[in-house]
């Protein structure tokens, strides 16, 4: 997925900046990720509070064979429907900050 189309994606929520992140691309917005494109597939941030709706509509969690065991990151595909709908999308996005702010706040909380 080239750097165009991401931003095309995320207009609705604003502007993105987009940094390599684990071998793909880390997507920001305010400083905050919101998601990453892995093998060519955009994956939205979310956490306990969002992710129900990812289920809901759907969505894969990403997960990768750890030592022995599966493991699950925060990082959810994109519903279908985001992909041809600004708004739905919009929406999604919006969600996938949201998720990143607690977990930066979380985060903050840590270390503090």
């Amino acid at each position: 997925m080239d750097n165009g189309r991401i931003e095309e994606l995320f207009e609705g929520l604003g502007p993105v900046t987009i940094r390599r992140l684990f071998g793909g691309k880390g997507i920001y917005h305010r400083g905050v990720i919101i998601a990453i494109v892995l093998q060519g597939e955009l994956m939205l941030k979310a956490d306990a509070i969002s992710a129900p709706d990812f289920v809901s509509a759907g969505a894969r969690q990403w997960t990768y064979a750890g030592k022995g065991r599966e493991v699950a990151m925060p990082y959810w595909t994109t519903p279908d429907v985001a992909f041809d709908d600004p708004e739905e999308m919009a929406a999604w996005a919006r969600k996938a900050y949201d998720a990143g702010l607690r977990a930066t706040a979380q985060e903050a909380r840590r270390e503090g």
